[in-house]
């Protein structure tokens, strides 16, 4: 893996190439879809004991601003809750890359005992026991309720959410500049290797990595990392990489949850990732840069969908 690692950063810094590229509005959707897609994304019922739902751990910028979150029964989880927003564009979901699709995300959760641990069935019963499900579900198919639709409703919600619009995405139009800090970021970003990981539309989102290529970060067994699925040691520690974009409103840091600050998390994977250890000016530039990646928040996600 860390050959790997090193050969990667020696192909970035040879091709000097920008390597991230602007985000774009979703402006075309299934009005009917979407309305109702957001509904069930938010309603409670389709948990086990009505007390949580998929925006239970996703309300912060999609994300979760604890560091483990909590679903049914009070349970926690064993890993922090990755942010929906722009997770269209990534190319696999969850730390671990086990789901190819946001559809396929969705079982995850669903079934999950400590999550919302609830059944195929149980989905269906809940929703054909509503009124207002089976009008919604009939207007926006031609069909009665079923897990496959209520999944493909999620999502169709969920592929509006992208957060277009960022100061960097408008520098990389030209629209505007960096100050000085933010350009003395980026240009440490690049130098230093973050964009080897950090890169594409979603600012990372598009590779499986360890994290502690240089320097080893602990290890917690159990953890839903590659490992769990693949049970090579060689994938310990191995993660998907995170979007960055809106990076500055998603704490805490980590798969772990276990840095608190936006410049710590800077400083920690600076320090395990590329074996340097920064400076607080750096750290500094670096987050200003970073900071430069919160766009907007998706219309569907604040307003009522019409």
């Amino acid at each position: 893996m860390k050959k790997i690692f090193i050969l990667q950063l020696s192909i970035f810094w040879l091709l000097n190439a920008e390597v991230i590229t602007p985000i774009q509005q979703i402006n075309e959707f299934d009005k009917t879809k979407v309305s109702l897609g957001k509904e069930l994304f938010f309603d409670k019922i389709f948990s086990k004991d009505n007390s949580t739902s998929c925006a239970s751990c996703h309300s912060d910028f999609g994300a979760d601003k604890q560091t483990l979150s909590i679903g049914v029964e009070g349970k926690e989880g064993n890993i922090q809750s990755l942010s929906v927003f722009n997770a269209v564009n990534n190319y696999k979901q969850f730390w671990n890359g086990r789901a190819a699709t946001l559809e396929e995300q969705i079982d995850g959760p669903v079934h999950n005992s400590a999550e919302m641990g609830v059944s195929e069935e149980g989905i269906e019963k809940k929703l054909n026991s509503s009124k207002n499900y089976i009008d919604k579900f009939h207007k926006a198919y031609g069909k009665k309720p079923s897990y496959k639709l209520f999944k493909d409703a999620i999502v169709e919600f969920e592929k509006t959410l992208v957060t277009p619009n960022s100061k960097f995405d408008q520098y990389l139009k030209d629209e505007t500049f960096l100050i000085p800090i933010e350009q003395k970021g980026f240009a440490l970003f690049k130098n230093y290797g973050c964009a080897v990981c950090h890169n594409g539309v979603n600012i990372g989102g598009n590779s499986m990595q360890l994290i502690g290529n240089v320097i080893e970060y602990p290890y917690v067994e159990g953890q839903p990392d590659l490992y769990n699925i693949t049970k090579d040691e060689d994938d310990k520690n191995v993660f998907r990489v995170p979007s960055l974009r809106n990076i500055s409103k998603t704490a805490p840091y980590f798969h772990d949850g276990s840095m608190l600050t936006l410049e710590t998390a800077v400083i920690r994977m600076a320090y395990h990732n590329l074996g340097m250890v920064l400076d607080s000016a750096e750290a500094k530039a670096i987050v200003a840069f970073l900071k430069t990646l919160d766009g907007d928040i998706p219309t569907t996600w604040s307003e009522d969908v019409k």
